[in-house]
């Protein structure tokens, strides 16, 4: 026998003595939350693994009591604020608001950019044909370009190729390498 602390233990129940500490202390944590349904689905399972289970469970039901009260936080100050925050970018940008501002409104509005954009298409690709034109003089006269031009086109392309290699990352949910099955 030995000691730790004040309590006297045999090497064999030492295992004993921490998985009843840790029962102990999964039971406080799942009587605080008051959590008492699981523990009898978890009663077929070996004392280890019941363990682990109810140590998972009591840390993701405190995690979530902590979401709780942090989203319960952030509610009163968005209600608290939020009004005042509303009246100021009202009136910010009274300028910008139609009356009276109804969904008749909105809907009219929603037609009014759609066909102004469809209007619109003629001067872009006329816009789209010079640029064109330009890159194609370009190409034809690569003879006489600059080394500082070149490297102007070069970073562009580069610039290009890194936002489409960003959109891809962002796409597949932020993984590098493939999208998640």
């Amino acid at each position: 026998m030995f000691a730790v602390g004040s309590l006297r233990l045999c090497s064999h129940t030492r295992s004993d003595f921490t998985t009843h500490r840790a029962r102990a202390t999964v039971k406080f944590a799942f009587a605080l939350l008051g959590i008492s349904e699981i523990s009898d689905s978890i009663s077929r399972l070996s004392a280890g693994t019941k363990d682990l289970i109810r140590l998972v469970l009591a840390l993701m039901a405190l995690k979530l009591h902590q979401l709780k009260s942090k989203a319960t936080q952030l509610s009163q100050v968005a209600s608290k604020h939020g009004t005042a925050y509303y009246r100021q970018l009202l009136e910010e940008n009274k300028q910008y608001i139609q009356e009276p501002p109804t969904v008749e409104k909105c809907s009219l509005l929603a037609k009014q950019l759609f066909y102004t954009r469809l209007a619109s298409i003629p001067q872009r690709t006329e816009a789209f044909r010079k640029e064109l034109d330009c890159v194609k003089h370009t190409w034809k006269s690569r003879k006489d370009l600059k080394v500082e031009d070149a490297g102007i086109a070069a970073l562009f392309s580069l610039e290009c190729f890194a936002w489409f290699c960003a959109g891809e990352i962002i796409g597949r949910g932020f993984t590098f390498t493939g999208y998640y099955v």
